[in-house]
């Protein structure tokens, strides 16, 4: 295991348990007492003099050592052995020491040992931490899951109410129909009563005529003119009655018409009352609403005893008046047989007033009808008012198991809050020993760490499928950090921190360096530059398509990182300040590539300004008259990019369309304060894209093109002396020789995280290229710096950005 790889996630086979359960079977408690034993000692012994306490910590790194490897054999590296808070401090707060001052080999094993076992640490938290994350997902799901529950049965009580409403709407319209029906019904009736009276009053004229007939019997011509008179007016009388009579047969016909569509109405209402009755069973949904809407129908209902009430009143009423009128038809038919007696001798010139007779009877037979028809109608109503009441019973049945259940649900869902609210504690504790275990890892490291990345072949290389220029070791060792290269038949091995094949994305580079990435935010000045060949995917790395999602590069990735944890730290209390700025460094000259008014000279710089680079005794290094931006989202800087982009120097090549010929420096300066702990840092990410390196006769550059090819060549030659000087450590390194060695001093000297991509293109006419740039990478990957420290002071904001 390469104690360099520090930022890949380990695979964690094993299910996480956690530390409350970490005692409960007998294996684990030896091994949990034999790691006690063993640290105790440690600490027993660093007490005790300077040779007894290298003795103890070798011996607890062979101890670990061998728990290590028996614990490989399982599904985990750290299955067999858990660690204690107190377990923690005791590693952290160990001090390693040499058995003499030049002993590098004694300590070089000791940081090994101390290493691995701070490894050993780290996994098992690691392993503890997903576990904590799968559970909170748990809690999460099954949180949404009974949100979603509760909103679709809320989403059915509404529907369900819509739906009684309308029924309480139609019945409401059904009974204002019928009121209107009697309504009508009882303004005919007292028409037929006029009819009725003004026959009365022709009859008291008809034997006041049989007086007058008494008294001038010899007067036969009067009397024939009286008779006249009484068939005209008879006549007059029977045509009304034979119009009251259609009348009162298109009445009826209508009252058919109306019974019918009530029937059907009747229908629809029972279909819809046993969809009803079927849907109450699956409702669920919210208590005050239901409760108000019990409410409502309850009120309807009195409503409807109310109108029930006066509907019997008024068929009482309508049966009195109907009683009425039988007994006036009766009178009326003796009064009608006395002058049929009396108007016998007449009965050949008034034979139509028989048939009017007639008529009447026939009229008095269809109110007898009416009446019938009305009081089914009453008995129909009390059909719909009992349906109506059985459907209140059940509905006020379903209220109660709604409430019920929806008591439970609130329970349940009170008690995920709680587990998910504990969860989230937990995590924000083990994210907080995580950075502090990081960080010392890195710290102990001190040296600058390699990544390589092979590129893909692409279509206008000239390699062909039998030649294979790269190879990857699959040995235990090398596996992920091996790479050899094939020249003339002869094979070169190398080793670095980690390499990347062709078949890598943007996303696997981006996962092993997003701690690196996070470190700037806990403080650190924090280095990534991309070296390679011209064509290698430089740009690419740094840069890549940030148009297309998965083809963003590390810039983009790293900026989008750095703003979604500072949003997620305003929980506990940290707020931080950005300052973004971008600079190029084109033929030994810096340029500014945020400045508004760029000119076209050779210097690229405004009258007056002098983008000068400077070192404070802090160890911090600014360029002057450099422009500086304030950003606050990954939207700002998306568009900074976007202008750095436009303004940066590009040129064509035989070995590049769209080559870089300039080294490009985005400086991100973050400042943050926790208000509630007080405390300050600032950090510091450099991300650097350099110019390809590249041989005069291969790229073919001529004119200013080859002017930039040797100022290019020459900044990266003075790289290779800075790296050769400090992997030699020598007095003297020749950092002055070029603006960019200047620039990068704290960088590579100093205190930072450094990390270098090489960049390798698979192209077998590069292979030389790729050779030189992978013995360099070697030699970066050789160099030891200082140890990198975290910056807690808080200093004024000037208009100065540090590079360090």
């Amino acid at each position: 295991m390469n104690p360099r790889n520090q930022n890949k996630p380990p695979v964690a086979e094993v299910p996480p348990r956690s530390p409350s359960n970490k005692k409960e079977t007998v294996n684990e408690i030896s091994v949990d007492k034999r790691r006690k034993i063993g640290v105790e000692k440690m600490v027993g012994q660093a007490n005790n003099g300077r040779t007894r306490q290298a003795f103890s910590v070798v011996n607890v790194g062979q101890d670990l050592a061998t728990t290590v490897d028996s614990a490989s054999n399982g599904r985990s590296d750290c299955g067999g052995i858990e660690f204690t808070k107190e377990d923690v401090e005791a590693l952290l707060n160990e001090k390693m020491k040499g058995k003499q001052k030049l002993d590098f080999k004694g300590k070089c094993e000791q940081m090994m040992e101390y290493i691995k076992k701070l490894r050993l640490c780290i996994k098992w938290f690691q392993e503890l931490d997903e576990g904590h994350l799968l559970e909170q997902e748990k809690l999460r799901n099954m949180l949404e899951s009974a949100d979603r529950k509760c909103t679709e049965i809320e989403v059915q009580m509404k529907n369900k109410e819509e739906e009684l409403n309308a029924i309480i709407v139609e019945l409401r319209r059904d009974y204002a129909i019928l009121q209107d029906k009697f309504t009508k019904e009882e303004s005919e009736k007292l028409a037929a009563v006029d009819s009725l009276r003004k026959e009365k009053e022709s009859r008291v004229a008809v034997e006041r005529l049989k007086d007058s007939l008494s008294d001038e019997l010899g007067k036969v011509q009067q009397e024939q003119f009286s008779a006249n008179q009484k068939i005209v007016s008879l006549n007059d009388m029977y045509k009304r009655l034979q119009e009251y009579n259609t009348s009162l047969q298109q009445y009826n016909s209508k009252l058919q018409t109306e019974l019918a569509t009530a029937n059907e109405t009747l229908k629809r209402v029972e279909k819809e009352k046993a969809a009803i009755v079927e849907n109450l069973s699956t409702l669920r949904g919210h208590y005050n609403s239901l409760q108000d809407q019990l409410t409502l129908s309850r009120a309807s209902q009195n409503e409807v005893v109310k109108q029930k009430e006066v509907l019997v009143n008024e068929v009482g009423c309508l049966r009195g008046e109907l009683q009425q009128v039988r007994d006036d038809r009766d009178r009326q038919l003796s009064q009608v047989q006395a002058l049929t007696d009396d108007l016998i001798k007449y009965q050949e010139r008034s034979g139509k007033s028989f048939v009017e007779l007639d008529n009447l009877t026939i009229k008095s037979t269809a109110l007898e009808e009416t009446c019938s028809s009305q009081r089914e109608q009453i008995q129909i109503l009390q059909h719909k008012l009992a349906a109506a009441n059985e459907k209140l019973q059940m509905a006020d049945f379903s209220v109660l198991e709604t409430r019920t259940e929806f008591e439970e649900q609130k329970k349940v869902v009170q008690d995920l809050q709680h587990r998910l609210a504990d969860a989230d504690f937990q995590i924000i504790e083990g994210e907080k020993l995580r950075k502090k275990l990081h960080n010392t890892i890195l710290e102990l490291k001190g040296n600058i760490r390699v990544f390589c990345r092979v590129r893909p072949l692409l279509p206008d290389d000239c390699a062909s499928t039998e030649m294979t220029v790269f190879s990857y070791p699959t040995s235990t060792e090398a596996l992920g950090r091996g790479v050899d290269l094939t020249q003339s038949g002869q094979k070169h091995h190398f080793m670095f921190d980690k390499v990347f094949t062709h078949e890598a994305s943007q996303q696997d580079v981006f996962v092993e360096i997003s701690q690196l990435v996070q470190s700037a935010l806990d403080g650190y000045k924090v280095c990534i530059f991309a070296y390679g060949q011209t064509g290698s995917g430089k740009t690419y790395t740094m840069m890549g398509k940030p148009e297309a999602l998965e083809q963003k590069g590390l810039i983009p990735r790293s900026l989008e990182q750095i703003f979604q944890t500072s949003q997620s730290l305003l929980a506990q209390g940290w707020k931080y300040k950005m300052q973004a700025s971008m600079l190029e460094i084109y033929n030994e000259t810096i340029r500014d590539l945020l400045s508004t008014n760029r000119s076209v000279g050779p210097d690229n710089g405004l009258g007056g300004k002098q983008y000068a680079i400077k070192h404070d005794a802090n160890g911090n290094t600014y360029v002057s008259d450099l422009t500086i931006v304030d950003v606050c989202s990954f939207k700002e800087v998306s568009s900074l990019l976007h202008q750095a982009a436009q303004s940066r120097s590009v040129g064509k090549t035989q070995m590049n369309e769209q080559s870089s010929r300039s080294h490009f420096v985005f400086t991100l300066r973050i400042s943050g304060v926790n208000e509630s702990t007080e405390q300050q840092v600032q950090g510091i990410l450099n991300l650097i894209d350099l110019a390809g390196s590249e041989r005069l006769s291969k790229s073919g550059s001529t004119g200013d093109r080859l002017k930039e090819t040797q100022a290019i060549n020459k900044s990266l030659s003075s790289l290779s002396d800075v790296i050769f000087s400090l992997a030699k450590k020598e007095d003297h390194v020749p950092f002055r020789n070029s603006k960019l060695t200047y620039l990068l001093q704290p960088c590579l000297g100093g205190d930072s995280k450094t990390l270098m991509f090489v960049n390798i293109s698979p192209d077998p006419s590069s292979v030389g290229e790729s050779l030189c740039s992978l013995r360099f990478a070697a030699r970066v990957n050789a160099c030891e710096i200082g140890i990198p420290r975290r910056q807690t002071n808080m200093r004024s904001s000037d208009s100065r950005l540090s590079y360090g």
